[in-house]
């Protein structure tokens, strides 16, 4: 066994139902009762331990999940939320008070730039937006009021990789804490154990896998955990974004396989990206050595999980990256659609999807080309077909000669 195998981790656990179901039963209660009213009251204060007050605090199916989750991350808790952005806004404004400021990568999910960017301007938080690769530009944005870093550790969609051990280096320097987006490397990167404070993840993609229901988490300490959920003045207890038990009864099950799965991303995104640089495509894949930080992600990751299933390459124009994407779609390579982590190819343009929130000038100085085409590689069993589609796509598009064949 690996010193850290999140798998074996979470395999573990022992989750079974009350009656001895293999699988916990699904919570189909919104509220609990006590045995007592003096119990009832010892809840609401944060008290009493073991006991449920009512689904929106916490219930035994999301209980079950947290647990697991936790269990992978090598946190001390976690908390589950009814998206990724929910588990993002939550735990920092959690974290965050008005005239406070954060430092975050310019490369980032859209969603998560628009929360950053506009969004905060409601409580006055101010935000400071750096390359995340450059760990002076971030030290030097670091300012009194700082309450986080935060950042990706596979950026979206350039695919930059955070330093995440040096950036708690100094985060701790600061006392600020520092925050990790996990959500392209589930299994592959660790943030916890690399020494961030808090990671948060879409579980809409990778750790589900279905794209069937929506889902995020919030992994950190037993502190921060409870102070989230708090009645008086947590933000997720507050603000409500509960994750339905019957939806977290069955990312639970899903992620029972996930070491399973992004062994397969990996592996057919690394053979997706080779090929595709031996054609000359212009790919974006930490897996190849000449990535900028490729020795930084080996050094980072689990070796077993591989180096993911995002990879993106650039076709130079929009109308070229929709040509491009159309065939694909018709010959069945995948879908064009938003999202990843599915068991199909998905692929979408990203400046003109999951990064439109991002102004277009932000676009060009942060090096996303307006052709960038994102993939997230799907489970298939025979790559080399799927890829031959691509290069036969690519060569009718004038992409690549046929002498690269």
């Amino acid at each position: 066994m690996n010193p850290f195998d999140p798998a074996s981790r979470i395999q573990l656990l022992r989750q079974q139902d009350e009656f001895g179901g293999v699988n916990p039963s699904i919570t189909d209660s919104s509220t609990y009762t006590f045995q007592h009213g003096e119990d009832m009251e010892e809840t609401f204060l944060g008290h009493l331990e073991g006991c449920f007050l009512y689904s929106r605090h916490w219930n035994p199916s999301n209980k079950f999940l947290s647990n697991a989750l936790a269990a992978m991350e090598d946190t001390e808790a976690a908390w589950v939320t009814a998206s990724g952005m929910a588990a993002i806004t939550c735990a920092l404004l959690q974290l965050c008070s008005t005239g406070d400021h954060i430092v975050t990568s310019v490369t980032t999910y859209g969603g998560t730039f628009a929360f950053l960017k506009n969004y905060l301007k409601k409580f006055q938080i101010e935000v400071t937006f750096v390359n995340i690769t450059d760990l002076k530009s971030v030290e030097a944005a670091i300012r009194p009021t700082t309450k986080v870093i935060y950042t990706e550790s596979v950026t979206n969609p350039l695919l930059q990789v955070s330093d995440i051990p040096e950036l708690a280096r100094i985060a701790r320097k600061f006392g600020v804490k520092l925050m990790v987006d996990n959500t392209f490397t589930p299994m592959i990167m660790a943030p916890a154990r690399l020494g961030a404070d808090i990671v948060v993840y879409s579980m809409t993609k990778f750790i589900n896998g279905k794209n069937d229901c929506v889902a995020g988490a919030i992994c950190g300490s037993n502190q921060f955990i409870n102070e989230l959920s708090n009645v008086n003045d947590g933000t997720a207890m507050l603000l409500g974004p509960v994750l339905d038990p019957l939806r977290s009864s069955s990312v639970l099950k899903n992620l029972h396989t996930l070491h399973l799965r992004m062994k397969q991303h990996s592996k057919n995104a690394l053979f997706l990206a080779e090929n595709l640089d031996e054609l000359g495509v212009p790919v974006i894949y930490p897996g190849l050595p000449k990535h900028p930080q490729h020795e930084l992600h080996k050094r980072l990751m689990h070796p077993d999980f591989g180096f993911g299933g995002m990879l993106a390459i650039d076709l130079g124009t929009v109308s070229k990256a929709y040509a491009v994407m159309n065939k694909m779609q018709s010959q069945r390579v995948g879908y064009l659609a938003v999202s990843l982590g599915y068991f199909k190819t998905l692929f979408s343009c990203s400046g003109h999807s999951t990064s439109s929130e991002v102004p277009k000038d932000v676009q060009h100085r942060m090096g996303l080309s307006e052709g960038l085409v994102r993939f997230s590689v799907g489970l298939d069993s025979d790559m080399e077909s799927t890829f031959e589609k691509i290069r036969s796509i690519l060569e009718e598009e004038g992409l690549i000669s046929h002498q690269n064949k």
